[in-house]
């Protein structure tokens, strides 16, 4: 049996037990990552240089098979389809932005092995030295730093299942990148129509933050519904925005908010992509049918980017659609994952 047959067997496995995306990315980590090195021939830039003074660069998770799958790479943001450059940093989600002194930060969420197979979320520096880490309870999901760098965001499964999963569970933390951490927001009271819900089976994940660094967005989930929450970091308060929305990101303006919908009417849940317009509040889906289960990234203020699963097991690619929902979605980067837009 070829090596390809043996993954697309373990990953089919993986989906009938796990389920949905979560099974998808955390099978093919573990055979693909735990096996793969760079070459000789092949970049091993620092993260540092992921800036460009030509102007914004995308970096990304590669999922290439043949060219440094599981290591975080650059593309030009002007020219996506350029060779891309690889970086000596191994990544399971990724993140990065440039700090208001210049600077290059990661977040680096990793399945680490070893006789123990633990999880850990990493801030990384320009070299992609670890400056700070935190332990994870299960599988990296989701990964996010403010646009100049002072606040990082992470959410793990605790159980190691998926959003496609009954009854699943997450952590969300965000931390100041200079030391000080906000917790779990478990922690924080969540305000669900103007009243406080305190159930026990309350859920947060996908933090995006804002221009101000005292908010964020994140998602809310209790009683089998979900909602956008506003996040208050100095009150410690969650508080509603609107019912079914799932891992927001906000656009660089500060003027739209856009998440993933569950659009199904059966019991298997069919994400699409909404724009949200704050003022307003007129919501506008994007024409893209395919169950789109993923964070998106905002490539500028016009322009919504995200991942979805290619053609082969252990494969992915990241579309680009317009955000005002007026054309189809067109493929942005082949054989990638987790794109952030460096500015």
């Amino acid at each position: 049996m070829s090596r390809r047959v043996r993954l697309t067997v373990v990953v089919l496995s993986a989906f009938v037990l796990l389920g949905g995306a979560g099974a998808y990315v955390a099978v093919s980590v573990a055979d693909f990552q735990a096996h793969t090195v760079l070459t000789s021939a092949q970049s091993t830039a620092p993260i540092g240089d992921a800036g460009s003074a030509d102007g914004a660069t995308i970096v990304f998770r590669s999922t290439d098979i043949a060219n440094g799958y599981g290591f975080v790479a650059r593309v030009p943001a002007a020219d996506p389809t350029a060779d891309r450059v690889l970086t000596g940093v191994q990544c399971d989600r990724v993140y990065a932005a440039t700090t208001t002194a210049g600077d290059t930060e990661t977040i680096c969420l990793r399945i680490d092995r070893g006789i123990l197979t633990t999880f850990s979320a990493n801030l990384l520096d320009d070299s992609g030295a670890t400056v700070r880490s935190w332990p994870l309870p299960g599988l990296p999901s989701r990964a996010r730093l403010s646009a100049d760098g002072e606040l990082v965001g992470f959410t793990a499964f605790v159980t190691g299942e998926s959003y496609g999963s009954i009854d699943f569970s997450t952590a969300t933390e965000i931390s100041t990148t200079d030391g000080t951490d906000f917790g779990n927001l478990e922690n924080f009271t969540l305000i669900i129509d103007g009243q406080p819900n305190t159930a026990v089976d309350r859920n947060f994940w996908g933090a995006t933050f804002t221009g101000d660094d005292n908010v964020f967005y994140a998602t809310a989930a209790t009683g089998g519904n979900t909602w956008l929450v506003r996040g208050d970091l100095a009150a410690r308060t969650l508080t509603s925005v609107r019912e079914t929305a799932e891992c927001p990101s906000v656009s660089p303006d500060g003027t739209r908010i856009a998440y993933k919908k569950n659009t199904s009417t059966g019991v298997i849940a069919h994400w699409s992509i909404a724009v949200l317009d704050i003022a307003t509040d007129k919501e506008t889906l994007m024409p893209d049918d395919r169950n789109i289960d993923d964070q998106v990234e905002w490539l500028d203020n016009d322009t919504l980017l995200y991942t979805m699963p290619g053609v082969d097991a252990g494969d992915s690619d990241v579309w680009a659609i317009p955000a005002d929902g007026t054309d189809a979605s067109v493929l942005f980067i082949p054989h990638a994952a987790s794109p952030s837009v460096v500015r």
